[in-house]
């Protein structure tokens, strides 16, 4: 989770939203991402997605069964339905995202028995950090305008 800090302190030093996403195959990094959904005008480029499409990238292929995503806020529909689709093993997340939150928060797109394959969540990891990062944005954005 610190390297997923480390990389929406990096959006955050862009003017991004400061999220970040590592994804880790057998302890070793395979695919990392932030926001730059601002930066390229693009609604899909959530830190999630561009970690998602590096991880595949790197093992060429576009399954990720033995992969675990390490991401500063509860991803949201897109990104939760990107995780599903991938077959991503175990989704640990830093701050609950009560307004977009796909993981728990709003919707439970991990519990849906419907899908062909469910993630295990874990939520809350390092959320102090991750959430005053979140927090600490946006009052800047608010006060600045």
């Amino acid at each position: 989770m610190e390297q997923a800090i480390a990389l929406a302190r990096q959006a955050e030093q862009i003017d991004e939203v400061p999220i970040g996403a590592v994804i880790v195959q057998n302890d070793r990094v395979i695919g990392t991402g932030f926001n730059v959904r601002e930066s390229l005008r693009c609604i899909t480029r959530h830190a999630e997605i561009i970690a998602l499409e590096d991880a595949c990238k790197q093992l060429k292929n576009w399954r990720l069964p033995d992969c675990d995503i390490y991401v500063t806020l509860e991803p949201c529909i897109m990104c939760a339905g990107a995780l599903v689709q991938a077959r991503i093993r175990t989704v640990y997340f830093g701050a609950y995202d009560p307004k977009a939150g796909a993981l728990g928060s709003l919707y439970k797109l991990h519990e849906d028995k419907r899908l062909n394959h469910r993630l295990e969540v874990v939520g809350g990891v390092l959320s102090q950090e991750c959430g005053n990062m979140l927090s600490t944005f946006f009052h800047k954005k608010r006060v600045s305008k």
